[in-house]
């Protein structure tokens, strides 16, 4: 059996990725609007790896003035031809300039902020949300919880198989992780088959397993305050997040969910 490698099926494909992981209810989206109300922030936001542009457009709906922005040129054309309303620019997380004190939040779902492997591309990021960011700004984001993996493999021992069907295919994914303790990373390989003849696609991606108290640490770094970090409630969290509940105030789940305010302008 021939595996190609190469490319990403699902961020190549973003109406595969919407049907892949349906969210009818907009629930990341919403619980981030929550956030956002909840510490009064401004109607300027930037969703930083916005996607398919699902919750860069709950946002706008809910009354914000929207800019996603991503690095696939292939997620910027689903989501401006699908979910309207914001403004879509491609831009790097690891380092962007969308102007000086442009938005009152940045908005960072999905484990996107995970993609800075190392600590300059984490230092590119949170230097260029400050600069993004009006005094008093805020910083919402959720994504793995490095610390999760401290004496735990309950999500490193067994590949976890998945299936569904799209436009009369039938897909299936075979997902292993493992920890990448030098780098701190958590590895990821899939293989994807297929029922309609394409050979299978093997992909290999990584997150940068952050901890909170070194999360902490960079923040402060660069003049943001935590207002909120925990391991949930949140959108993918078990059970998830529903309209109401509050914060909880352990980071020992697999999730973690950060809202920070920038208190310290160059």
């Amino acid at each position: 059996m021939t595996v190609h490698t190469g490319g990403n099926l699902l961020t190549d494909n973003p109406a595969l990725y919407e049907a892949r992981f349906p969210d009818p209810g907009r629930l990341a989206g919403r619980w981030a609007e929550n956030r956002l109300r909840h510490h009064d922030a401004g109607p300027r936001v930037l969703d930083m790896g916005c996607g398919t542009g699902r919750d860069a457009a709950h946002l706008h709906g809910a009354g914000r003035t929207v800019t996603g922005a991503d690095l696939s040129e292939a997620m910027l054309g689903h989501a401006r031809a699908h979910h309207r309303g914001p403004t879509y620019l491609r831009a790097d997380l690891h380092g962007f300039d969308l102007g000086r004190a442009a938005f009152d939040a940045v908005v960072c779902l999905d484990s996107s902020l995970l993609y800075c492997h190392t600590n300059d591309q984490l230092d590119g990021f949170l230097a260029s949300c400050r600069h993004a960011l009006t005094p008093g700004g805020l910083l919402v984001a959720e994504m793995r919880n490095g610390a999760y993996f401290l004496g735990r493999t309950d999500l490193l021992d067994t590949p976890k198989v998945d299936s569904f069907t799209w436009r009369d295919v039938n897909y299936r994914s075979a997902t292993n992780l493992f920890v990448d303790r030098d780098a701190q990373l958590l590895r990821r390989i899939r293989v994807w088959t297929a029922d309609d003849g394409t050979p299978p696609v093997e992909q290999h991606s990584a997150w940068r397993l952050l901890f909170p108290q070194e999360l902490r640490h960079f923040l402060a770094a660069h003049g943001f305050e935590v207002l909120e970090l925990h391991d949930g409630p949140g959108p993918r969290t078990q059970p998830p997040w529903r309209e109401g509940e509050s914060p909880g105030t352990t980071a020992d789940g697999d999730r973690l969910h950060l809202v920070a305010r920038l208190t310290d302008t160059p």
